[in-house]
């Protein structure tokens, strides 16, 4: 079942960076975003490609910034379904570009896609790769439901590539934290993350909060996120000290089988 989508536009945060968007409606009139990156730089780069139910729409937005022939990387954060939806009609569009992953998402993958080694560049937490006129160092964001994992921080304009880390509700087209309200980011913040990361209940809150701060001290201009708004400024320390909060805490409980029961019904519905 194809999802429905907020139409959206690529949005323009930093000097040649773009976001593009994915917005579906999360059932209390806000929206979850499930977003990726270009840089349309010296040497373009397209960080994560989407979810394959809606990729006519991503295709679109993406390549309404960059032409394929002009791609030249194909940045993957990690290996989950809604950052390598797009990812083998991008290599196949984009026949200039090389593939960067990891051992782990190579091998994560293995059983299911056939990635192209021929094509691969492999960078991992603590390395970083020259694309022209910037580098981008991977980095292990704050939070993670992947172990292969990697965001990147992009040292010319100091944006940071967080990956799922940082997410929460969006009241609609909307894509700066400041434009979000305080209530539905702060409600939203604590549920989702919990969600995505459960294993934060477990870890001791210290030795996570050292984790946090090796991210923190980078020179951040702006977090982007795929599942949560564009933070910049003073909202930077507070989404990591938000972060370092949920250490020790239960996730939030999920929706049972009453939610599955009523979503049946909606589908099965004449009306529907």
């Amino acid at each position: 079942m194809v999802p429905e989508v907020l139409p959206t536009r690529p949005y323009n945060f930093a000097a040649d960076t773009w976001l593009v968007p994915t917005l579906v409606p999360e059932g209390s009139g806000a929206y979850i975003g499930a977003h990726s990156l270009v840089i349309a730089g010296a040497e373009p780069v397209i960080v994560d490609t989407g979810a394959s139910l809606v990729r006519e729409h991503w295709m679109e937005q993406a390549f309404s910034i960059v032409d394929p022939a002009d791609v030249r990387w194909v940045v993957l954060s990690h290996d989950d379904h809604d950052h390598i939806g797009n990812l083998l009609p991008v290599l196949d569009m984009c026949p200039d570009a090389t593939l960067v992953a990891s051992f782990a998402i190579f091998q994560r993958l293995a059983g299911d896609v056939e990635l192209p080694i021929e094509r691969m560049r492999w960078v991992d937490v603590g390395e970083s790769l020259d694309v022209g006129d910037r580098v981008l160092s991977a980095v292990r964001p704050p939070m993670f439901d992947s172990p292969a994992t990697r965001g990147f921080f992009d040292d010319r304009t100091g944006v940071l590539w967080a990956a799922d880390s940082f997410g929460a509700l969006l009241p609609g087209e909307v894509h700066e934290r400041a434009d979000v309200p305080d209530d539905l980011f702060e409600a939203s913040f604590d549920m989702l993350n919990s969600w995505n990361t459960p294993w934060l209940e477990l870890v001791d809150r210290e030795r996570f909060a050292a984790h946090v701060r090796n991210v923190a001290r980078l020179p951040i201009e702006a977090i982007a996120s795929a599942h949560g708004p564009v933070i910049r400024g003073a909202a930077i320390e507070s989404a990591f000290e938000r972060t370092v909060a949920l250490a020790g805490h239960a996730p939030a409980p999920m929706p049972g089988q009453d939610v599955l029961d009523l979503m049946v019904a909606m589908a099965l519905s004449p009306a529907a």
